[in-house]
């Protein structure tokens, strides 16, 4: 299978130029090591993952004889499993100017996080990896930075295919993973069938010490019946028969592990009353259709659920191109106890996007009349619109387009 270019490769180069330890975190079978292996090709670069049980025990016992017989520099896999090297790590950091010489992968789980940035402060750059983007998977690489305006849009505009919803849904259903990409459907559905019980469910038990896997499974399912709401806890915690403590680690862990994506709902002090409920995606929604049994991509395109998926896919295609972006944003989402809701802000430098996400492709241009709350709180409001399945960018008004989501 031909290597796939992956959006993070600038951005990781970058920071492997600049700090002495990189970490590239994310859910399972992402293509963490493939992309770092795929990197290192023209290098003399030591490879080690802590999934061999004879490395890890070296690596737990004596990290200086662990470093002695895999020296830098280095790619060690799944780091999380031996946390006793980031003492040895740092050590040699200190020891010598060099750039790049560890690079790390590991799943992002709370505990190594926390204890990863102690120790390697100011020595390590932290990078996310997710599964494909649709523009990923199609080799398809904008020029510019999206910043939601005509002007980008229209420049975009040429380099793709006309939008079409059995493409979309396609890619929805299918999902981002690699080893899922040429797979027919019951191949897919024997991959996330064996991926939920060898990966999930083993590191599941192994971080989060879980060891009801049933009902660990019905807490996925829920979970999964959930997308593109607002976290509910309580009917969480009742469909797997837990407390709602629990439900709430299980969501954690979820979330470490990279399954699941908590967006934000927006907080700020001019505007009172909003709501601080959290809302759930799926990273992968591949991984979602299949643990809500969508069997095939249309009897999902079609179902109930379809402007749900629609809206995750929107959600993580973005998440996924402003993480690899050079510049920060912040992802946000709108409600207030009136009710008002906008599917999402992206702030950056203060100014905020509003964007609305519809599968139709001819949806109500009224909606973006709601983004005025923005100016009555006095908030700078850029560029934004209605993310939708239109096939061209229409403007709505001077600061809002439809916008087709084959551009985003």
């Amino acid at each position: 299978m031909e290597y796939m270019k992956r959006a993070l490769e600038r951005k990781f180069l970058h920071m492997s130029s600049y700090f002495k330890a990189v970490l590239v975190t994310g859910a399972r079978q992402v293509g963490k090591t493939t992309m770092l292996k795929h990197l290192a090709m023209d290098q003399s670069r030591t490879y080690v993952t802590m999934d061999n049980i004879m490395a890890r025990t070296l690596a737990k016992s004596d990290p200086v004889l662990f470093f002695q017989t895999y020296k830098p520099p280095i790619i060690i896999d799944e780091i999380q499993k031996a946390p006793e090297l980031f003492e040895q790590i740092k050590i040699m950091c200190d020891e010598s100017q060099e750039r790049g010489r560890f690079w790390l992968t590991g799943s992002q789980q709370y505990k190594m996080m926390k204890n990863i940035r102690e120790t390697l402060a100011g020595r390590i750059g932290i990078l996310e990896l997710y599964s494909l983007s649709k523009n990923e998977t199609e080799g398809l690489d904008f020029p510019n930075e999206m910043d939601f305006s005509l002007t980008c849009l229209l420049e975009r505009q040429p380099l793709v295919q006309k939008n079409d919803i059995v493409q979309v849904f396609e890619h929805i259903w299918r999902g981002g993973m690699p080893d899922v990409l040429r797979a027919d459907a019951e191949q897919r559905q024997e991959y996330f069938n064996s991926y939920i019980e060898t990966y999930l469910m083993r590191d599941v038990a192994e971080e989060g010490g879980v060891t009801d896997t049933v009902r660990f499974y019905k807490f996925m399912k829920a979970c999964a019946a959930l997308t593109a709401e607002q976290v509910n806890y309580k009917t969480l915690a009742e469909s797997a028969e837990i407390s709602q403590p629990t439900a709430k680690e299980w969501v954690r862990l979820l979330q470490g592990l990279g399954i699941i994506y908590l967006l934000p709902p927006y907080a700020n002090n001019e505007l009172k009353r909003l709501i601080k409920t959290p809302k759930l995606y799926f990273c992968d929604t591949g991984l979602c259709a299949c643990l809500s049994m969508w069997l095939t991509r249309d009897t999902l395109m079609n179902g109930a659920a379809s402007g749900h998926y629609f809206e995750n896919y929107v959600v993580m295609e973005l998440l996924k191109n402003f993480a690899y972006s050079p510049w920060k944003v912040n992802m946000t989402y709108y409600r207030d106890s009136n009710g008002k809701e906008i599917d999402m802000f992206v702030e950056e430098n203060g100014v905020i996007h509003p964007l609305e996400i519809k599968k139709s492709a001819n949806p109500d241009r009224r909606q973006v009349k709601k983004y005025e709350l923005l100016d009555k709180a006095k908030l700078e409001r850029g560029n934004g619109g209605i993310v939708c399945m239109c096939q061209e960018v229409i403007p709505i008004d001077d600061k809002n387009c439809f916008i087709p989501c084959n551009l985003i």
